[in-house]
């Protein structure tokens, strides 16, 4: 057990935003087969508050204190020694443990080189959304050149992943969003539906694919847009196959798939983009401690499990400062007192 310790957020008990906490905490080490990595940017998810609240602890108990965090970005401090494809001082993005924190490991399958153009911030918000897209897109519904595709949240972090990946295939794709991202859903390539005026249903015909990110009851009105044997598919919850059979289509339900070599040629071709609006941001000065109130509040807004992802915490070692990320992946500005 090494002595280091780094500062991290964690929590001690199960609650709401406030039991998350900044202290100092162990730093791990990696094991035979992962990464130790110095966390430069830490995405901030649904399941994080999820687990934060207590959703899942009678079936996935958590060893407390927790230190959130599945996602995030940063430089190769250390590897197992049965890791050979990197090397300290390289950069990368994917899956971590405990990346609210300035240190957290990772196994080395679960990460990837981060692309040259894009930053460590921008890295971090990719994993999750990205993956759980690709999963829906290209595993489950097996989008084809041709077909129509039809996502819900198509301006969220797994929506706007669904609409490049499906148009990628070649798809005629429809995005329903606020009005407020209409026009960024149509710079993705799709035509857009803001859903506080235009009832989908009324307006959209015989898709191949409904591609769901948001539950309830939008997916009780997506069955009758979907043609003959089409399929739909969520990642918002649990949809048994056969809840389509009465509608005469497919169901199913996507999670997060393993890291895909595809994924991160795409971001290096740049055929992969994420929503980069500047936004108002936190910071705290050096040596200081860190203002956990915007990880209270974007986790405040986290009242459900499959809530869209809201904010990415920037963790740097130049000062340790956070950026906090607003609603579907914005890029921020930092400041220093």
């Amino acid at each position: 057990m090494s002595n280091l310790t780094m500062q991290a957020v964690r929590f001690h008990e199960y609650g709401g935003p406030e039991v998350l906490v900044l202290e100092q905490a162990p730093r791990p080490q990696p094991q035979a087969d992962q990464v130790l990595i110095r966390v430069l940017a830490a995405g901030v998810n649904p399941a994080d508050a999820a687990m934060r609240a207590g959703y899942f602890k009678e079936f996935m108990p958590l060893t407390l204190p927790w230190v959130p965090g599945f996602e995030g970005a940063g430089i190769v401090q250390a590897a197992g020694e049965n890791v050979t494809a990197f090397q300290p001082g390289q950069g990368v993005f994917g899956f971590v443990a405990g990346g609210y924190a300035e240190y957290a490991v990772a196994a080395a399958s679960e990460v990837q080189p981060k692309p040259a153009h894009l930053t460590f911030e921008e890295a971090a918000t990719v994993p999750m959304g990205a993956l759980v897209a690709w999963q829906a897109v290209i595993e489950t519904a097996n989008v084809q050149t041709g077909q129509r595709v039809l996502v819900h949240g198509a301006a969220g972090g797994v929506g706007l992943y669904a609409v490049q990946l499906a148009k990628w295939k070649g798809a005629h794709v429809i995005g329903t969003s606020s009005g407020g991202n209409s026009e960024f859903v149509r710079s993705l390539g799709a035509e857009a539906i803001d859903y506080n005026t235009t009832p989908f249903e009324t307006v959209v015909r015989d898709v191949d694919v409904v591609v769901d990110t948001v539950g309830g009851q939008v997916i009780e009105h997506s069955w009758q847009v979907l043609r003959p044997n089409g399929i739909l598919v969520t990642i918002a919850g649990r949809l048994a196959p056969e809840a389509g059979l009465a509608h005469g289509v497919r169901a199913a339900s996507a999670g997060r798939g393993a890291p895909e070599r595809r994924v991160v040629e795409l971001l290096a071709r740049r055929k992969l983009t994420f929503r980069a609006t500047q936004a108002a941001a936190t910071a705290f000065d050096f040596g200081l401690q860190l203002d956990v109130e915007p990880v209270h509040r974007e986790h405040q807004r986290r009242r459900r499990p499959h809530a869209q992802p809201a904010l990415d915490v920037k963790t740097f070692h130049d000062g340790w400062r956070v950026r906090v990320n607003q609603r579907e992946h914005r890029k921020v500005r930092h400041r220093q007192r």
